[in-house]
């Protein structure tokens, strides 16, 4: 294989420089796309690249020759069954001829990894219905974390809505279950992040020096004697973990069952043990400027919580902030 160049197409407007490798040259590996542009023998117009560098219609991307022995071979998707099929539609909350909104449980990762075989990724094949492209992420989850996860029907719309989510054009809200209780009880939290390698792997830390920026607001819907809380979160920025680390680190009220910030749960035994994170709301303005909300039911764990805690599910919630409108 000899040095290509390649321009990118307006279907691909916007697409990460990683993805768009993998769309063309599903064979080469993750790490040798790292590695060819460390070495920038991968550019786009010229210039160095990063692999999460956004594309632009008519981006000349220079595609160097790929090593063979650093190639992975091709994925080939498994095929789905009628059971895989009929449960991931089961999950499905809202459909529209753009987006897929789904109400993903906890404990079912967005994407694979070494250990994990069953994903949303993988299920996609299942939420084609009559469309012949294969759907698309537009953002994540946690795998512990439920709720609302939107799912792009093709690469226009994909392109599209990751943009929104970029720009906070799509405002995210979310439920969590603290112990303790913040002061004062709703506000803005500003605090860099930092992603660093311990002893127990990578976790986010607050850094005002070297992170960035991570920005939530936080509102107390309800509280038991001040030893557990129900908030309602929305985060500004989509750094890695936010909101968790802006629970436990910031407001010094780690959300309930995450081991990974938070420290032993007091409440254990009490409620059933999962982390009480839950992406309870999307909202956002389509083309035609109509305000579209998708809300995903609370997990029953969480409402053994809320139960437990006398917190009432239905009671009127403030809105944290009003949809902006598209201009």
């Amino acid at each position: 294989m000899s040095v290509q160049f390649k321009i990118v197409t307006p279907s691909e407007n916007d697409v990460r420089l990683d993805r768009w490798f993998k769309r063309h040259f599903p064979s080469v590996s993750h790490g040798t796309i790292e590695k060819l542009l460390r070495k920038k023998n991968i550019r786009v117009n010229k210039l160095k690249a990063t692999s999460n560098q956004r594309l632009k219609a008519g981006d000349e991307i220079r595609i160097p020759p790929f090593e063979v022995e650093t190639t992975a071979p091709v994925k080939i998707q498994k095929k789905l069954s009628q059971k895989d099929i009929q449960y991931i539609q089961s999950l499905v909350l809202y459909k529209d001829s753009d987006v897929i909104l789904i109400n993903k449980p906890a404990g079912l990762a967005v994407q694979g990894g070494t250990k994990t075989t069953r994903h949303v990724d993988g299920l996609l094949d299942g939420l084609m219905f009559d469309y012949t492209e294969r759907p698309r992420l537009v953002h994540r989850l946690d795998k512990e974390t439920s709720g609302v996860l939107m799912i792009a029907r093709t690469v226009q719309s994909a392109a599209l809505y990751t943009k929104l989510f970029k720009t906070k054009d799509i405002q995210k809200v979310y439920w969590a279950l603290v112990n303790g209780c913040p002061k004062p009880k709703e506000g803005k939290i500003e605090a860099p992040l930092l992603k660093k390698t311990g002893t127990l792997g990578e976790k986010m830390f607050v850094d005002f020096e070297n992170g960035d920026t991570a920005v939530s607001l936080y509102q107390t819907i309800d509280n038991l004697a001040n030893k557990v809380a129900w908030l309602q979160l929305s985060p500004l920025t989509g750094r890695t973990h936010q909101l968790r680390v802006h629970c436990a680190d910031v407001l010094k009220t780690p959300i309930i069952g995450d081991t990974k910030y938070g420290k032993r749960n007091p409440l254990a035994g009490q409620i059933p043990g999962q982390m009480y994170l839950h992406a309870h709301c999307l909202s956002w303005t389509d083309e035609n400027g109509k305000d579209k909300s998708v809300t995903a039911p609370a997990p029953d764990y969480f409402k053994t919580a809320f139960n437990e805690f006398g917190f009432d599910e239905k009671q009127p919630i403030e809105k944290l902030f009003k949809i902006r409108r598209k201009k």
